[in-house]
C-alpha cells in the first residue's frame, strides 16, 4: 500500500477516532492536541521510490509507536492489521499515558502499552520491530545517543523526527541573555547539538538538544543508521531553538546496520 492510500486512511481513521474521544469525554484529563496522524501526510512527501510501500514489508513483524501520545498512530496501523507496541513515560506524557489506556480500552485495543523513561533505561517489550515510528521525541530526551544506539539494535527500520536548528538564536536575540549567545552563530553546517535552558522553548525544561542537520546526520551515523530518506519543512531558511519562527523539523526514514 502507497504511503498516499495509508494517509488517505489515517484521516478517515482519525475522523471516527475524533468522535470517539468526543464522546468519551474524560474529566479528568485533556487529549493530546495535536494530530499525530499528519505525519502521514509528511511521509508522503519524504518516502521515496520503493520506500512509499513500507507497510508491504512488515508482514507480521511488530511495529513499535514510541512517545506515542494518545496512540492514534499506533490504534490506526492496528486497524491495518498490524501489530503494533506502544512505548512512552507518564511523567513526560501529556496526560500521564491515561488518554492511550482508555482509548484501548474503548477501541478494545489488542496495542501493548509499556512504560518506560527512555532516559535512564532503554527497553523495548520485543526484540525486533519493523519499522519503529520515533516521531518528535528525540529534543525530549537528555540521552539523544543513547537512545539512537539502542533504537538501532531494536529496530530495522525506523522513522525519525525532530527539532532542528540553522542558527543559535533568532535574528535580532543576540546578546539578550549577557554573555550566552552573544553572537549569532550558523549551525547548519556543523555537527553539533544546541543545550536549550530550561525556559528556552516553549517555557517546557523536557525540551533539551536541539540539533543541526548536520548534527543529526552525524549522530544517525555514529549509532548505525543509513538514511534512505531525509527532509526538512518549516523554517529551512533561518530556523533556531527557541522562537515559534524559527521551528524548523527534520524527518527521515533510517535502516540500522545491525540487521
Amino acid at each position: 500500500m502507497d504511503i498516499d492510500a495509508i494517509n488517505a486512511l489515517s484521516q478517515y481513521f482519525g475522523a471516527a477516532l475524533a468522535k470517539t474521544k468526543h464522546d468519551l469525554a474524560p474529566k479528568d484529563f485533556d487529549w493530546y492536541p495535536y494530530g499525530t496522524l499528519n505525519n502521514f501526510h509528511i511521509l508522503g512527501q519524504m518516502l521515496s521510490n520503493g520506500n512509499r510501500n513500507f507497510l508491504d514489508g512488515v508482514g507480521e513483524s511488530l511495529i513499535a509507536d514510541i512517545g506515542a501520545a494518545d496512540g492514534d498512530a499506533a490504534f490506526f496501523l492496528e486497524s491495518l492489521g498490524c501489530r503494533v507496541h506502544v512505548v512512552d513515560f507518564p511523567p513526560t506524557n501529556f496526560n500521564g499515558c491515561r488518554g492511550v489506556r482508555l482509548l484501548k480500552q474503548a477501541l478494545q485495543s489488542n496495542v501493548d502499552i509499556q512504560e518506560t523513561d527512555l532516559d535512564s533505561q532503554f527497553k523495548l517489550p520485543a526484540q525486533r520491530y519493523e519499522p519503529a515510528f520515533f516521531l518528535g521525541i528525540l529534543y525530549h530526551l537528555k540521552n539523544p545517543y543513547l537512545a539512537l544506539e539502542s533504537l538501532a539494535k531494536y529496530a530495522h527500520y525506523a522513522f525519525i523526527s525532530t527539532r532542528v536548528a540553522r542558527f543559535n538564536v533568532s535574528k535580532g536575540a543576540e546578546g539578550t541573555t549577557g554573555e550566552v549567545n552573544e553572537t549569532r552563530i550558523a549551525l547548519q553546517k556543523a555537527p553539533v547539538a544546541y543545550l536549550v535552558a530550561p525556559d528556552e522553548t516553549n517555557n517546557d525544561a523536557t525540551n533539551f538538544w536541539m540539533f543541526s542537520e548536520a548534527g543529526l546526520k552525524r549522530i544517525l551515523d555514529r549509532c548505525g543508521w543509513d538514511i534512505v530518506d531525509f527532509m526538512t519543512l518549516g523554517n529551512t531558511v533561518d530556523s533556531d531553538p527557541a522562537t515559534a519562527q524559527g521551528d524548523e523539523r527534520a524527518f527521515c526514514y533510517v535502516r540500522s546496520r545491525h540487521f
